[in-house]
């Protein structure tokens, strides 16, 4: 019985959606970063609730993943994401690469766990649990949430990892699904696979 290989090269194709997917997300950073204290200020009854907003930044290396599938790809999106968001001017500056690059090896981390070979909810939910996760350690750790008592930072920590798991992982997914029903992904491994399921 013969085997059906892999291929985790990137191709042209990989690096342009990449790509796309990285600039839409960083447009989307952005205007999550505007929205940040407004939002922050609605969750202050309880100290460390805003994490529950942290994936709002999470999402494009879930998403990058699981439509490209390649290593590198979650990394690849969310640094790309950030750099947009960047460029265009957030309050967090240059810092904003920074967190990029610890996000996106939050999610990859998940996805080389399972040989970048199982796409299904739960792996997305993990990968968005992974950036959550990044994300908590990075913020209670090297801002201002770092002098902060730590029921605050764990309250946070756990919001964020949460918010991960639902903004970055699932909702990902289902954008996943929605993008290959659509016909959209038709030259991926995603879009041929719901095709196969329809």
């Amino acid at each position: 019985m013969a085997r059906t290989t892999r291929n985790l090269r990137w191709r042209v194709v990989d690096i342009v959606v990449a790509s796309v997917i990285g600039v839409a997300s960083g447009v989307v950073f952005w205007a999550w970063g505007l929205a940040w204290t407004p939002l922050s200020g609605l969750l202050s009854f309880t100290p460390g609730l805003e994490g529950l907003l942290a994936g709002g930044w999470l999402f494009a290396g879930v998403l990058g993943g699981l439509v490209i599938r390649k290593p590198g790809a979650a990394v690849y999106t969310e640094v790309i994401a950030a750099v947009v968001s960047m460029l265009i001017g957030t309050q967090w500056g240059f810092s904003t690469l920074l967190w990029g690059v610890i996000e996106g090896l939050g999610a990859e981390l998940v996805l080389a766990a399972f040989v970048y070979a199982n796409w299904r909810l739960g792996v997305a939910l993990l990968a968005g649990a992974g950036a959550g996760v990044a994300v908590g350690l990075l913020d209670t750790s090297f801002t201002s949430y770092a002098a902060l008592e730590f029921g605050y930072k764990a309250i946070y920590f756990v919001s964020a990892v949460i918010s991960g798991v639902v903004i970055a992982g699932l909702l990902s997914w289902l954008a996943t699904r929605g993008l290959a029903r659509s016909g959209a992904l038709s030259r991926f491994a995603a879009g041929r696979e719901t095709a196969a399921r329809a």
